[in-house]
């Protein structure tokens, strides 16, 4: 049988790069997933400018260029007005469906060397004692074939934000608030310029509502994608019919209602829910790492969810190979720290920034904001898109 350093649990971003980092370092990976890739999944489909200046340190930027539609900024809307801003120095973002950006990260993690397997589903972790204390180094999986083990040196999971591991080990709960779900879906035929369009380019857009927001974003193929997140109680008839919420969210607004008289859905909405995951503060567990979603799930409201997850791809294969090269102690310290350093001030950001647009009035002061001070707008654009990141 062959001898893993890495068992990655999850082919998504995080899990992608995770890998990919590790097997160019000389590590043996094997990467496991449910689903058989390339796979469709719910997102807003934005890679903004820090996540692209990453995937270039990785050398996966131009394949995400060739295949994705260039994005150079941000539009929020609410109560009647629009706040249009810019990323500075002419950097780009790009919008590209999750299923070809999958498909990309994890093709470049194979061309590295990892091994990867579809159609496995991990049921959990398994606890060994030792005389350090309590340690993983195994995962029972479920295939075809029956239910077997497999081991590893290292065993990360980045299985999402309903991460099997992370639930069963008690590190993730579902907050009893906020109980937002997301819907998206694709449409084609949307007519007319979006916002942002006359001054230069496309735009990611923003649309506040008072219970939750709308998201939308031209994609390759002459698509649109359109994402709606609100909170949603059990019952609610937008679970039962997701494509007629979407209809709703959209008819609501005149100007969206407008560019989508003549648009039609591609395929059935798909719905994610509920959005909100937190991160449980108890001892880790030496032998496993949590990354991307599955180490707390943050509501990517500013378009850099796959930012988190890629830079946190790369914190957490620094991680691994370090206890590879000399075992668990103050690996986990570190990997806190690592992560804290990368993402605590964009955490506060979005937080913040949240707490604003809850207030759709808050974006017509906005507006007016921007008029009469156009550096703040550009501030906040800039950190939004994580254009620090870029060199």
């Amino acid at each position: 049988m062959t001898a893993y350093d890495l068992l990655i649990v999850g082919a998504g971003p995080a899990g992608a790069v995770t890998a990919l980092v590790a097997a160019r370092a000389g590590a043996r990976v094997r990467i496991l997933d449910r689903s058989s890739f390339p796979r469709a999944k719910l997102c807003g489909d934005t890679v903004n400018p820090g996540a692209m200046a990453r995937l270039a340190h990785l050398g996966l930027a131009a394949d995400v260029e060739a295949r994705g539609l260039p994005v150079d900024g941000m539009a929020v809307t609410g109560d009647g007005a629009a706040v249009v801003g810019r990323y500075p120095r002419g950097l780009f973002g790009r919008a590209i469906r999750r299923v070809d950006l999958d498909w990309i990260l994890l093709r470049a993690a194979i061309a590295a060397g990892c091994e990867f397997e579809p159609g496995v589903a991990v049921r959990r972790a398994l606890l060994d004692d030792t005389n350090d204390g309590p340690s993983i180094q195994r995962v029972e999986v479920g295939r075809r074939s029956g239910v077997t083990s497999m081991t590893a040196r290292v065993i990360v999971a980045a299985d999402g934000r309903r991460s099997t591991i992370a639930f069963d080990l008690g590190f993730l709960r579902h907050p009893p608030r906020p109980r937002r779900w997301a819907i998206g879906g694709y449409f084609s035929g949307v007519s007319g310029p979006g916002l942002g369009t006359a001054t230069g380019g496309v735009v990611g857009e923003m649309h506040i509502r008072k219970d939750g927001y709308l998201g939308v974003a031209p994609v390759p193929d002459g698509l649109t994608n359109v994402c709606l997140v609100r909170p949603v109680a059990p019952r609610d008839a937008a679970l039962r019919d997701p494509a007629d919420a979407l209809r709703r969210a959209i008819e609501s607004d005149p100007a969206l209602r407008a560019r989508f008289s003549g648009a039609t859905p591609i395929s059935q909405p798909v719905v994610l829910g509920p959005l909100a995951v937190d991160p449980i503060a108890r001892p880790p567990i030496d032998g496993l790492l949590l990354a991307g979603d599955a180490a707390g799930f943050v509501d990517p409201m500013t378009g850099d969810g796959l930012n988190f997850a890629i830079r946190g791809g790369e914190i957490a294969a620094a991680a691994a190979l370090r206890a590879l090269a000399h075992g668990w102690r103050g690996v986990h310290d570190a990997y806190a720290a690592a992560r804290a350093e990368a993402f605590g001030a964009k955490w506060r950001f979005n937080r913040a920034l949240r707490m604003v647009v809850a207030s759709p009035l808050a974006i017509s002061a906005g507006a007016v904001g921007a008029r009469v001070l156009p550096a703040a707008l550009r501030a906040i654009v800039t950190r939004a898109g994580d254009c620090h990141q870029v060199a």
